[in-house]
């Protein structure tokens, strides 16, 4: 017991050492960036600093919409399953510790980057990376046109989609 308690008094001397304040932003930074350089896609997910620098360079090039709600770091990370209080799953943007009100070609601009960096990164054709950014902005369009009645936007969905939904709610489709 006693070389344990040793053993484990070296490691928590480590362990401090490693994360005293002078050291944890260098040590953050230096992690941070070694995950960014693993692909492209990497670097647009943990560069949100650099992706609004970048709009910001981009004056009157961007265009205006309204001031709305935004997820305001809207990557494909940060995309994913969401349940509702009846068991109802749907795709959604699912971290929101940056949601600010802004311009909505903001998220749009971010998510793009990020579906065609991931694609790409994927080695998939051009031609497929098009279609997802022309989806993207297909359901964009869809989401704030009232032709979309809660219940029925599932016509908008590719059949495989609708067909695994189906599947993992025992043969009725989700929202």
């Amino acid at each position: 017991m006693a070389r344990r308690s040793a053993r484990m008094g070296i490691i928590g001397k480590k362990q401090r050492e490693a994360t005293s304040p002078e050291q944890r932003a260098a040590r953050l930074t230096q992690t941070r960036n070694l995950k960014m350089a693993r692909s492209a896609h990497a670097y647009v997910r943990g560069n949100t600093v650099k992706f609004y620098d970048w709009l910001e360079a981009s004056a009157g090039k961007v265009p205006e919409g309204p001031p709305v709600w935004i997820c305001g770091d809207c990557h494909l990370g940060n995309l994913g399953p969401l349940a509702d209080t009846k068991g109802r799953v749907a795709i959604q943007i699912r971290d929101l510790d940056q949601t600010v009100i802004g311009n909505p070609a903001h998220d749009l601009i971010r998510l793009g980057l990020s579906l065609a960096s991931a694609a790409r990164g994927s080695n998939l054709p051009g031609v497929t990376t098009a279609r997802i950014l022309e989806q993207l902005v297909s359901g964009y369009e869809k989401a704030l046109s009232d032709d979309i009645e809660r219940g029925k936007d599932k016509i908008y969905r590719p059949k495989r989609i609708q067909v695994l939904l189906e599947q993992r709610h025992g043969g009725r489709a989700s929202r």
